[in-house]
């Protein structure tokens, strides 16, 4: 493990291409992560995750996917999770606790089978954003409402559950994204309230949590820092650390989102100078996979502790 280099990579295709295996080998990933556009089916993606160990020769490899439910699925081919909206458990957590303790572990149990079968150790949930009517949709139905208590109850069920089953979980979009009035996807969203509302309102659901990863918001906090996303400000990562206390690893959002203003390489250096500890590159761009991995630095002790503590959980 040791080797490794402080990225988590997006691949191109259902099958590694030889530039792609030359690649992993050359500028060993910390990890990889899996899109709709690498699932064709159970067998498929398994053969996939294993080619992909086989490299590392890791049974343990950190291989993650989105998956929450709802309209963020990239298991469709394999299974109809359409339903499961984050807003669908949190209504259903008010509405019947019953109904909700049973359907949710249903829920994970079901995820996480299926995780297994085609390799994949981690998942990134649960959303802890809360949501707002005036915002964007890029959360809206994702998060599990406005209620901060019973977002923060879910969030710790899920992280707890998907634990028991042998996977880990990225708590996200730290230090909350419901007050987006764009798609960071897309533009970059610049957030004016008070540091005093942050910390009453959309900090709470994160804060005690037991994941053993976190996933930034590329959101601009004027009141914290006014020229810097999240992912970018050494101001806010301060305040996930010592205010929200989340003591485990901080991975950038996706560099390659519209909402970072920067070059790639200029991306990837300011992710790490700001504190993130991991930094995310999606969409499987060749170039641009060289470029990150050339600005990420080896793993430093910190990260192969929190590692090792994940691959615990794993057997």
């Amino acid at each position: 493990m040791k080797n490794r280099r402080s990225f988590i990579v997006g691949l191109n295709s259902f099958s590694l291409s030889k530039k792609e295996k030359l690649f992993l080998s050359k500028y060993k990933p910390w990890g990889v992560i899996l899109f709709s556009r690498n699932i064709k089916n159970l067998i498929q993606t398994k053969k996939l995750t294993n080619n992909i160990r086989s490299i590392f020769k890791d049974k343990n490899y950190p291989i993650l996917i989105d998956e929450e439910g709802g309209r963020i699925s990239r298991l469709k081919k394999i299974i109809n999770n359409s339903l499961f909206t984050g807003n669908f458990f949190g209504k259903m957590f008010v509405k019947d606790k019953k109904k909700f303790d049973l359907y949710y572990k249903v829920f994970i149990e079901n995820t996480s089978l299926i995780l297994h079968k085609i390799g994949v150790n981690i998942n990134t949930v649960p959303v802890l954003d809360v949501e707002r009517k005036n915002s964007n949709n890029v959360i809206g139905d994702r998060s599990f409402g406005s209620n901060l208590k019973n977002i923060s109850k879910i969030g710790d069920i899920c992280i707890s559950n998907f634990s028991k089953n042998r996977i880990g979980t990225v708590i996200k979009h730290i230090p909350g994204h419901g007050l987006s009035k764009v798609d960071s996807h897309l533009a970059t969203p610049i957030v004016k309230k008070t540091l005093k509302y942050l910390k009453k309102v959309d900090f709470i659901p994160f804060k005690k949590k037991k994941s053993f990863f976190a996933m930034t918001a590329h959101i601009i906090y004027k009141n914290i820092d006014k020229e810097h996303t999240a992912t970018h400000s050494k101001k806010v990562i301060k305040l996930i650390r010592n205010y929200i206390k989340f003591k485990n690893l901080i991975i950038s959002d996706d560099l390659s989102m519209k909402s970072l203003k920067f070059s790639i390489e200029e991306n990837t250096k300011k992710s790490f100078a700001a504190g993130c500890n991991l930094v995310l590159h999606c969409n499987g761009n060749y170039k641009e996979m060289l470029k990150v991995a050339k600005n990420s630095p080896i793993i430093n002790n910190f990260i192969i502790k929190k590692t090792s503590e994940f691959y615990k959980i794993l057997s």
